[in-house]
């Protein structure tokens, strides 16, 4: 029976939640408008946003602006104070945070978030303007279209055959507090941009911007599931919780790697989820056993998966630890199909990890 000593909270605990949750009160908050292809409409939602702040009482001042825009969105800004940025010799603009600093707005407007600063600036990227800007407790709003996430960037090069130069990384904007998507249905952007293709091209585009559209809800999820996995943290709550899919391909040198990794790979990318996959040590491989694991771990990482080799005597107590770590959704493990005595009678390994993946599911190869 439980005493009361045993249900007293640990005081270290109790110590780290309360300095957690006075950090995220009262520092700056980011928020995010986040666009899956240009036209949406994200710079009109950031700077009605600021208008509606500013209509509210709150300091608001616009920090950057595309030079490129749209004239209907110089009556929003008309509204609105604007810190005049610092100029390049060629002519490219660069956040003058001396004067927003000088200046302590409530809120700051920042646009094109990937932009990089001219050589003249103290930072190379932008957003590292607007990390400068939060550290000072300036809240920001700012914008960025998903193919300037430089973790998607292939993905989205892949579907519109489009690269782009300037990125921002997904750490990023994961450190969102709040993420908004600037939603538009495919057939009202075409329309809207002024793209009439014929009625096959006009099909394989939607196609296209359905799959962007996808894409950025799941980024919106992923920062959803991390904002989550922070507000359990600060309040001592172990639970692994995930809005986003994360595989975990477990490789050995018998395993059936193949269809395991090629689904796992397929599972991540439809979801624009993570690909782990894991070894676990073992000093009983031969050298043609060693060589067959090293290929497979290069294959691994071919297909994107992040690679971890693990050392420990109970492997499957090492697997489900790493799950755990890493808020996997999905384990993917060979098994023999063949039963010996002692795994009828006291059950085997993989029996083990199932038995103790409470809220993972678990697929089993056979081989």
């Amino acid at each position: 029976m439980a005493t009361s000593a045993d249900r007293r909270p640990d005081p270290d605990q109790l110590l780290r939640q309360v300095e957690a949750q006075e950090a995220r009160q009262s520092r700056a908050r980011l928020k995010v408008f986040l666009g899956y292809a240009s036209g949406v409409g994200k710079t009109f939602r950031m700077l009605d946003e600021g208008r509606r702040r500013k209509e509210r009482g709150e300091d608001v001042v616009v920090g950057a602006l595309q030079t490129k825009r749209d004239p209907a969105l110089d009556r929003v800004v008309e509204l609105l104070e604007i810190v005049p940025p610092l100029v390049s010799e060629n002519g490219k603009d660069a956040i003058n945070l001396p004067a927003i600093l000088a200046r302590r707005p409530q809120v700051c407007l920042v646009d094109g978030l990937a932009q990089d600063n001219p050589r003249q600036a103290p930072n190379r990227k932008r957003y590292q303007d607007v990390q400068e800007l939060l550290a000072a407790g300036i809240n920001v709003v700012t914008s960025i279209n998903l193919q300037y996430i430089e973790e998607l960037r292939a993905s989205v090069e892949h579907i519109t055959g489009k690269r782009v130069r300037e990125t921002v990384p997904r750490s990023f904007i994961l450190s969102a507090d709040e993420i908004e998507i600037v939603d538009v249905p495919p057939e009202q952007l075409l329309e809207r941009i002024g793209r009439q293709p014929d009625e096959q091209s006009a099909a394989a585009e939607r196609r296209r911007l359905s799959q962007l559209r996808e894409m950025a809800l799941l980024v919106a999820a992923e920062v959803v599931d991390h904002e989550l996995s922070a507000y359990l943290r600060d309040h001592g709550i172990e639970q692994p919780v995930s809005t986003q899919e994360r595989v975990l391909v477990c490789l050995t040198a018998r395993a059936n790697f193949l269809p395991m990794i090629d689904l796992g790979a397929r599972l991540a990318r439809r979801f624009s989820g993570e690909l782990y996959a894991v070894y676990v040590q073992q000093t009983s491989l031969d050298a043609a056993g060693k060589a067959a694991l090293d290929a497979r771990l290069e294959s691994a990482r071919e297909a994107g998966a992040i690679v971890e080799v693990l050392a420990s005597d109970e492997p499957m107590e090492a697997i489900l630890r790493f799950a755990r770590e890493k808020n996997v959704t999905h384990i993917f493990i060979g098994h023999s199909l063949r039963k010996s005595l002692w795994s009828r009678l006291f059950g085997n390994p993989v029996d083990h990890l199932i038995r103790n993946a409470e809220g993972i599911d678990v697929c089993i190869f056979p081989h």
